[in-house]
């Protein structure tokens, strides 16, 4: 299959809401899955070094020690399934879905996530209480971003 056709199709694909596309053709068959439903294909163009002295390694950062009296989250979390933005309610002016201190059941919803214009509702994916929100209203997340502690 031609290299700027099968460039096109992957274009296509990760600006569509379809998540697969599979083509046969006689030169060969051809399928094309996104990676999740806010992770979009993603090109690396890596330049081969053109002779000259070699860039500097980049400083190594020392890891941020823990603040001093904040202790790592215990307990259950439920982390964001996806890339987006965090959303505690439905609507701005309706009340957040959970609380601190919120029972909760396994499937109950907890949050939306807003990713390419599309609003995601989050379930628990165990029953307990809310011990802590990790998340703020309008905050964008990470796909495996803690975002609430269930216990």
């Amino acid at each position: 299959m031609d290299l700027r056709k099968l460039k096109t199709l992957i274009d296509l694909v990760s600006e569509s809401n379809i998540s697969e596309l599979e083509i046969t053709e006689a030169e060969g068959k051809v399928r094309i899955v996104k990676a999740g439903a806010a992770a979009p294909v993603q090109y690396v163009q890596t330049l081969a070094p053109q002779g000259g002295p070699a860039p500097a390694p980049a400083p190594e950062m020392p890891a941020a020690p823990a603040p001093a009296g904040v202790a790592a989250p215990t307990g259950h979390a439920i982390k964001s399934p996806m890339v987006g933005t965090f959303y505690r309610s439905s609507s701005p002016g309706a009340p957040a879905f959970v609380e601190v201190g919120s029972q909760v059941k396994e499937g109950d919803t907890v949050c939306i996530i807003e990713a390419m214009k599309i609003l995601n509702e989050i379930e628990a994916d165990k029953s307990g209480t809310i011990k802590q929100i990790l998340g703020e209203n309008g905050q964008a997340v990470e796909y495996g971003q803690p975002l609430f502690i269930i216990e």
